[in-house]
């Protein structure tokens, strides 16, 4: 992805969530040298991997195969082996219309995707096999709202603003918006996106950045480069 797209996107999802009166902490809006300069400062908000993430997932079409995703708390995983402390996280994330977040699952993390406001969140959704590979025999059942839900592989559950899913390890998933963008709230169990993240499909969970122009802010994954 070129840098001045990813900036043009950080833009236009902040007045997105704006409109849901939606705004991000006050360091999503530090510049890399304001970030720089209080490197002493953010170990916890780096080890987390806390702020804005854009990912064409490797492939080089945000707008058909993409998301937008902004981390604002994480815990650490020590805590959740351990079972006390921090272990939660929370996201925001933006899925455009028919824009795919591709088929996944995780091994750790349990999720609630909660549509915060916009178009319908459309859900794919399959169980796995035994060893957790995926399964397209494979049903199960999901919680939404709290209540139990049975899914037959495959089916595409859909969600109205305020609206969730509760998902556990192990259950493949893919969503994208529906008639519109969708602002998706997201809280979950600890997030380690490095490693926790499993596709059906051979893709990357980053994406490549092409530095046509400077930064407007960093991205998660640009902590390991810049700062």
């Amino acid at each position: 992805m070129k840098r001045s797209d990813v900036n043009e996107i950080m833009a236009q999802a902040d007045a997105f969530m704006k409109s849901f009166g939606v705004v991000l902490p006050p360091f999503a809006y530090w510049s890399p040298e304001q970030m720089k300069a209080r490197r002493a400062d953010i170990d916890h908000l780096i080890a987390g991997r806390m702020g804005w993430d854009i990912t064409d997932y490797g492939q080089g079409d945000f707008d058909r195969l993409g998301l937008f995703l902004f981390t604002l708390r994480n815990g650490r995983l020590d805590d959740l082996k351990r079972g006390t402390g921090m272990c939660y996280a929370e996201k925001l994330l933006i899925s455009k219309r028919d824009q795919i977040s591709p088929m996944h699952r995780h091994n750790l993390k349990a999720e609630d995707i909660i549509n915060r406001g916009g178009a319908t969140l459309a859900v794919e959704l399959f169980g796995s096999a035994p060893d957790g590979s995926f399964d397209e025999t494979a049903g199960g059942t999901v919680l939404c709202d709290g209540i139990a839900r049975a899914f037959a592989p495959g089916e595409v559950l859909t969600f109205a603003p305020g609206e969730s899913v509760t998902l556990m390890p192990g259950d493949w998933h893919a969503f994208w918006g529906e008639g519109g963008d969708v602002l998706i709230g997201e809280v979950s169990t600890v997030n380690d996106d490095e490693t926790d993240n499993w596709f059906r499909d051979p893709i990357g969970r980053f994406a490549a950045i092409d530095e046509d122009e400077a930064p407007m802010h960093l991205l998660v994954s640009d902590y390991a480069t810049w700062l």
